[in-house]
């Protein structure tokens, strides 16, 4: 499973809802269209980022540009230990480089290729896929916290990492309306990563699992 669960289960319940009540059919409700194959997917089994985990410079690195609608606040301080710090800065790159897909209506993104890879990389696809079918976007605010990095010495590493969804809603592109929901124990979501360096040097990320509700998350 991709990022937020929750947020995306509130977009397929408002999708079949909308398939119910309109009057005329649209293109928003038809079912995903197949797309472009990622690279190497089949290979594999808040406003602005915080000064302790910004991204590592490099040339090739891409530009991620997000509306002023959306805010994260990431609870994840410096560590202490290069390589983890190095994790904890390219994860923080890696989910604003999601979003920005999902807002750019893009599931091809560049942003994100860049972070992800292997299965991460077509689930990820799918997952952004889902908004641009429904002309959808995200809005708010995120919080994460409880980080839990561990790096090997073969050049791959785990994270692990709570994720608050209680300000943060979908957004329907074509009328600007914002389903807001609840906030319930599902609005609090824990991720598990697992990572490698590339030959660039970026912690990309292989596998992505995550749980709401998690008890480790709650407040």
């Amino acid at each position: 499973m991709n990022r937020r669960p929750t947020l995306l289960a509130a977009l397929a319940l408002t999708a079949t809802a909308a398939l119910t009540l309109s009057a005329c059919g649209s293109d928003d409700d038809t079912p995903a269209k197949d797309k472009d194959t990622i690279a190497g997917a089949d290979t594999g089994d808040k406003k602005s980022a915080s000064p302790a985990t910004s991204a590592p410079a490099s040339d090739d690195r891409p530009k991620i540009e997000l509306p002023s609608d959306l805010s994260y606040t990431f609870d994840w301080p410096k560590t202490g230990d290069k390589e983890k710090d190095a994790v904890l800065a390219d994860s923080e790159q890696s989910i604003k480089a999601v979003d920005q897909a999902i807002v750019k209506q893009n599931a091809l993104d560049k942003a994100y290729l860049y972070y992800y890879e292997g299965e991460a990389a077509a689930e990820t696809q799918k997952f952004v896929q889902d908004y641009v079918d429904h002309k959808a976007a995200v809005t708010g605010s995120y919080r994460f916290y409880a980080p839990e990095v561990n790096v090997g010495k073969d050049g791959t590493a785990s994270l692990s990492y709570c994720e608050d969804q209680g300000k943060a809603f979908v957004k329907y592109l074509e009328t600007n309306k914002i389903k807001k929901t609840e906030v319930t124990a599902k609005s609090y979501v824990i991720y598990h990563t697992s990572l490698k360096k590339n030959d660039k040097g970026v912690w990309v990320i292989q596998k992505i699992v995550s749980q709401s509700g998690s008890a480790k998350c709650q407040p």
